[in-house]
């Protein structure tokens, strides 16, 4: 970061915090501001010296506090690293755009285009894999996003008044925008930060939907257009789709069934149409061409006639008459599709679209004709951009992943064959036995339901969702739903359960399996899972009716879970077996003809899959990407890379250019080699044994583990619509990796990202390790990784979290070994990447990750004595609250929860 960009993100910062200080001071009272300040000097004392008398001072400031004032306390800060992080993401922006403006980034088409013309890779080849490409962020509602749409809505004002201040250059000073910045965060002030009321599936719905409006709407054809235009290819098809789970993923959500999914195609539809209905709107008040002034293709004026426009201030203007009727037709599509009468009445009635293609068709038939008869001056115009966005969106607008646990379906096929008299006990047959049972069901155009005979409620609430997405796919055509996810997957038997319950429905028929749309992809998230990938692949592939699906698509897709395989096994283990299973994969579709499409179950923090999407593509092994690649966004990541356009189109166009790198480029994953492979498999096991002893094997762990990190309170957030744990048991297997997660980050010891390293290289040649980081990137993206999350750890307030612990020596042992092992993986890593300090390569980063400490370490220090106050029994619910507060700040501070 140059010198003028650190001043300019000092002053913002200074700016803002100004103006809340300002305002905690007129809205909350001197004394409040006063004890704002002397909590956050206090805290920087004691990270200098946690045994200094002025450390001492906090821990009298802490216990001392009312409930009013923890309550201040956590609101004031939370809000600190809120406005710093505004400052924050803008500056990146800003370097981000210099970077791209002078070449120096292979993330953005232009550089990466420029690495592949260096490498020898001309443009026709990009062309050529982008036209068979899939580029698919799949925006899920796994709860890690704890802030509310309304502090997400005010940040995007206070964002939007500086970036406007930007634009106006030597017109705009920030002291000129500090009275309406200061009105929008006063009403931040007064804005609960917390939720009261549990989120339900219609809320996380709506809120991906907004997304889907707001942004991706507008960016994900700006984007396509982009890329037609920087390879001179017009006609190349769309690689962007987006999916999303809110509304099919049920695996664990007993709130998601049939109703649900058919609410998500509903308010998708209603999203989607109104945009095109508001476009064609405009459109035809722009296009006020007449017949007498303006010649018009034979097709335009068929579909100009086929209107039957009343009005006689258009008869003379064909394209306004044309597109009376298409909005008409859009209208009534609307009311179909959504549900609802559209928000402008159409001034004739007409029959609703059969489809997207029939409007696309129309929208292209005007655009003929404007181009024929006018030039390249209507080539590239909004009437284009419509175009490209229904390409892009159809009716459906986001492509619905459907997702349950293997072990429902076996139940569920075991009930239908049982009341059928096809099978009296599915589930004690071996694997071979139910490959058998289920191929020759396959095989027959016989359905096992009985509208007349009695099955669990269980069975029918599936079929019922299986029914609601037969009725999506007549109704939004065939990228509405294509995937159907199955956790837990151990067997071929897990797929083809899905396939024979598909057919129930009516989606997979005997005679024609090619045609099934919807496509079963194992998920495998455990260690266990992933090792066992390879088998079971392969024997799905020896089955005819998997087969002919994959053989169908070309591809066959696979899940693979980051988060369950690093709460299995570490965070070095889980990187390298995902990292082998997908190369046994990409060997598995190969040998079958097929392509591998991976899908991946990345979450926001290193613990769940998170770092930077353009590194993390760029290392996976060769082969496995071939221009197609999914990946989830969740929870605070969505509104992180996703909740500015322009941020958005930068993320989306670093997701192709990285599977563009991956596919075709060198310096990736080629790098691999059999020594690396043996050298990361034996550190890979010495990291599981490491971490397997202490999470799973040491005596009193999970008595710890739920003293000395907020797990319980974190419950209290309100930010999901499915439970925290699987059951109602306390083991750490049946814990959901997002609170495992998110809990270590709050506590600030970040142990999922990077525990058991510092054991697996123990008595390792440095030098190798240094040597393999330089020369290959998936190895060099795992070391940065572990480095920026012990970057954002803190062992010194750690240790006042483990004061939480009853027992004080349980705290004493286990929080000894925890900071042993960050020691030794904290010097493990300077001595691979040959720094002095952690981040001591990426300064920027680090400049950025100080300026938000002094806002979050307060709000640590204040959710550990509210945390002590409310386990000794004070049930005053403004105690709760302040740690909801806390938990809040602390999550916006460090940037990722989950």
């Amino acid at each position: 970061m140059s010198p003028a960009a650190d001043d300019a993100l000092r002053d913002e910062v200074r700016l803002l915090g100004g103006i809340l200080g300002d305002i905690i001071r007129d809205e909350g009272g001197q004394a409040l501001f006063d004890h704002v300040e002397a909590v956050r000097q206090a805290s920087i004392a004691y990270h200098r010296d946690p045994a200094s008398h002025p450390a001492k001072r906090l821990e009298k400031l802490l216990t001392a506090m009312s409930v009013d004032q923890a309550a201040g306390l956590a609101h004031g800060f939370a809000l600190f690293s809120l406005l710093a992080n505004i400052a924050e993401d803008r500056s990146t922006r800003r370097r981000a755009q210099s970077q791209a403006e002078a070449g120096a980034r292979p993330d953005t088409p232009e550089g990466a285009l420029k690495r592949l013309a260096d490498q020898g890779v001309d443009r026709e080849a990009v062309r050529a894999l982008l036209d068979q490409s899939l580029i698919s962020p799949v925006l899920t509602a796994h709860p890690s996003e704890v802030r509310r749409k309304s502090v997400i809505d005010r940040i995007a004002a206070i964002t939007d008044l500086l970036d406007a201040c930007d634009k106006a250059g030597d017109a705009c000073t920030l002291d000129a925008i500090a009275e309406p910045l200061r009105r929008q965060i006063v009403i931040l002030w007064a804005t609960r930060l917390v939720r009261t009321q549990g989120l339900v599936v219609q809320d996380e719905i709506d809120t991906v939907v907004s997304f889907l409006d707001r942004i991706f709407l507008h960016v994900a054809p700006k984007q396509l257009s982009a890329w037609r235009r920087l390879l001179e290819a017009p006609e190349l098809k769309p690689f962007m789709r987006v999916g999303t789970w809110v509304g099919g993923d049920r695996d664990g959500n007993p709130n998601v069934d049939a109703t649900v999914m058919a609410a998500a195609f509903r308010t998708q539809a209603r999203a989607v149409l109104t945009f095109y209905l508001d476009e064609v709107h405009a459109l035809g008040a722009e296009l006020s061409l007449a017949a007498e002034l303006a010649q018009v293709s034979p097709e335009l004026q068929a579909l100009a006639d086929a209107a039957h426009d009343p009005s006689p201030h258009r008869a003379d203007e064909p394209y306004r008459r044309a597109l009376t009727g298409v909005y008409a037709r859009l209208a009534a599509t609307h009311e179909k599709l959504g549900d609802a009468p559209p928000p402008r009445r159409p001034a004739v009635q007409a029959e609703p679209y059969p489809g997207p293609d029939a409007f696309e068709a129309d929208l292209k038939t005007l655009h003929d004709s404007l181009v024929l008869h006018h030039g390249g001056v209507f080539a590239d115009d909004r009437l284009s951009d419509l175009i490209t966005a229904v390409e892009v969106f159809g009716f459906h607008m986001a492509t619905l992943d459907m997702r349950q646990n293997a072990d429902v379906h076996e139940r569920v096929v075991a009930d239908l064959l049982k009341v059928a008299g096809v099978q009296s006990d599915y589930l004690a047959l071996d694997e071979e036995g139910r490959l058998k049972v289920l191929a020759a069901e396959l095989a027959s155009s016989r359905l096992l339901f009985s509208p007349y005979a009695d099955y669990e409620p269980e069975t029918l609430k599936e079929r019922a969702i299986l029914q609601a997405a037969a009725t999506a796919l007549a109704a939004f055509g065939p990228q509405a739903i294509r995937t159907h996810i199955v956790s837990k997957t151990d067997a071929a038997s897990d797929l083809l359960e899905v396939y024979l319950l598909l057919k129930e429905v009516g989606l997979y028929r005997p005679e024609d399996p090619a045609a099934c749309p919807i496509q079963a992809a194992p998920l495998f998230e455990t260690i266990e899972d992933l090792r066992a990938a390879r088998p079971t692949l392969e024997r799905l592939l020896q089955e005819p009716s998997a087969l002919a699906v994959a053989k169908a698509r070309g591809v066959q897709e696979v899940m693979i879970g980051y988060s369950d395989s690093n709460k299995d096994g570490s965070y070095l283990t889980s990187g390298w077996e995902l990292h082998e299973a997908s190369r046994a994969l990409v060997e598995v579709t190969q040998k079958h003809g097929l392509k591998l499409q991976l899908f991946h179950g990345r979450g926001g923090t290193v613990g769940r899959g998170g770092g930077s999407s353009f590194a993390g593509v760029l290392a996976q092994p060769e082969g496995t990407v071939q221009g197609r690649i999914r990946t989830t966004e969740q929870g605070e990541v969505i509104a992180n890379k996703y909740g500015e356009p322009e941020i958005a189109l930068r993320n989306l166009d670093a997701l192709t250019c990285g599977a563009m790198l991956a596919s075709l480029g060198k310096g990736t994953d080629h790098a691999f080699t059999a020594e690396h492979g043996a050298t990361l498999s034996d550190l890979s096991a010495r990291s599981m044994a490491a971490y397997r002893k202490l999470v799973y094997e040491t005596d009193g762990f999970v008595d710890y583990y739920r003293a000395a990190t907020p797990i319980a309170e974190i419950a209290d957030l309100k930010i999901g619509s499915r439970p925290s744990s699987r059951t109602a048991s306390t083991r750490i297997e049946d814990l959901r990796a997002i609170p495992w997660v998110f809990s270590w980050s709050q506590s600030r010891v970040m142990l999922p990202g990077w525990f058991g390293f510092g054991s697996a290289v123990q008595g390792k040649d440095m030098g190798e390790l240094k040597a393999m980081a330089e020369a290959w990137p998936f190895f060099k993206t795992l070391v940065q990784n572990m480095e920026m999350v012990m970057a954002k750890s803190d062992m010194t307030i750690a240790r006042r979290y483990a004061t939480l612990v009853p027992d004080a020596s349980l705290a004493a042992r286990i929080y000894g070994e925890i900071r042993e092992e960050w020691q030794r993986t904290h010097d493990a890593i300077l001595a691979i990447t040959g720094h002095d300090a952690l981040l001591g390569g990426q300064p920027e980063l680090d400049r950025l990750i100080r300026l938000r400490m002094p806002y979050v370490e307060p709000l640590n220090h204040v959710q550990i004595e509210l945390i002590r106050r409310r386990r000794a029994g004070d049930d005053d619910p403004r105690v709760r609250e302040g740690i909801l507060l806390a938990i809040n700040g602390v999550a916006a501070g460090l940037r990722n929860s989950g």
